[in-house]
């Protein structure tokens, strides 16, 4: 029998499915002597360290199944945080992690609450899990509301999810807005995703002995140039970390393979590399906003690894594309309020300084 197209989704899709619109990663094209600045890699190779361990962790070990709990990355993770193992969750990358928190804890018949401008995927989980969601508008510097954030969880909600730094515009915010948040909500769970904490921000992990509703996300994918390897974790008291674990453990008990543990364990415990690494990456940001702003563009002060930029005199689609021309790729997301923005990822000094030759050329021209 010949299938039916004229119903207003594939019949073989459930109707959530096609209610999705799903999140649309960054482009990874194959271009010549690209100039890669749209996906927040990071500009530098891993830790030699890392690519030592996984190389051991490939030469045995491979015919049999991982540690389904990861533990010795666990026990590196909460060394590294001042916690306890027990305390620690992991995940092939924070995104999964952070699926299964929306899972675990947003399911409440009330919105969860996040800033209008933020990750784009939060909204796309709220989809995919059936929750409810309200965005609270950042100002119009395209800073987070705390204020208005806390005064709308006091009136109830599913719990509330923030980006700090931001993104995508990397600005961060201090731990006593933090603590203001959960103050507003102590029976629902507020997440705070670090993807981009250690490029300057503080990090809520000091919050989380004192705060049984924070959950703390983060990632290996940027700081420590591992975005090719998946590796998430999550910090938070024993039952949060208890629920994350009971969501996993009905969707997949062996997240991350052996190299994964391996190589992730490894780079957490690089404790020069990431310092070295971190600083350089600082100091090209700080060097790139400084040259922008010379070609008269807007510059959000950033706390991450790339910066939120606009030219007041030029459309920012078209000069996305101009870049795509001469092989500079950033990012340019086609949503209210942002739309007129650039986020551009720090590369290599070298890379900057082809962007801004480049960006120098187009306005010229």
């Amino acid at each position: 029998m010949a299938s039916d197209m004229s119903h207003p989704y594939p019949a073989f899709w459930s109707p959530r499915v096609a209610g999705l619109e799903p999140y649309v990663p960054g482009e990874q094209p194959r271009i010549a002597n690209l100039v890669k600045l749209n996906t927040n890699e990071h500009p530098s190779p891993p830790s030699p360290r890392v690519i030592a361990a996984i190389a051991e962790a490939a030469r045995d070990g491979l015919q049999r199944y991982p540690d389904p709990e990861s533990t010795s990355l666990r026990e590196a993770i909460a060394r590294r945080h001042g916690l306890q193992p027990a305390q620690v969750f992991v995940g092939n990358g924070s995104d999964e992690v952070l699926s299964h928190a929306f899972l675990a804890f947003f399911q409440r018949g009330e919105p969860l609450l996040f800033p209008d401008v933020t990750y784009s995927f939060y909204r796309v989980w709220t989809q995919l899990h059936g929750i409810e969601a309200e965005a609270v508008p950042v100002d119009e510097a395209l800073r987070i509301e705390i204020d208005a954030l806390a005064r709308r969880a006091e009136r109830g909600c599913a719990g509330v999810v923030i980006a700090n730094p931001n993104a995508p515009t990397g600005q961060g915010l201090p731990l006593d807005a933090i603590e203001q948040l959960l103050r507003a909500c102590p029976m629902r769970v507020v997440l705070v995703d670090e993807a981009y904490v250690d490029f300057g921000a503080s990090s809520a992990a000091a919050l989380v002995e004192a705060h049984p509703n924070l959950l703390v996300v983060q990632t290996l994918s940027k700081s420590r140039a591992l975005a090719g390897l998946r590796v998430g974790f999550a910090l938070g008291q024993p039952p949060l970390i208890e629920a994350l674990a009971r969501i996993k453990n009905s969707f997949n008990s062996y997240p991350l393979d052996r190299l994964a543990q391996a190589g992730a364990q490894a780079a957490i415990e690089d404790d020069e590399w990431f310092s070295a690494q971190c600083r350089a990456v600082i100091d090209t940001r700080e060097g790139l906003a400084l040259q922008l702003e010379d070609l008269g563009f807007e510059v959000l002060p950033s706390q991450a690894n790339f910066v939120f930029a606009r030219h007041p005199q030029r459309d920012a689609a078209t000069l996305a594309a101009a870049l795509r021309e001469r092989a500079v790729l950033v990012r340019h997301f086609r949503q209210p309020r942002i739309d007129q923005w650039l986020r551009i990822s720090i590369g290599t000094r070298a890379q900057c300084g082809v962007l801004v030759e480049a960006l120098q050329a187009i306005l010229e021209g």
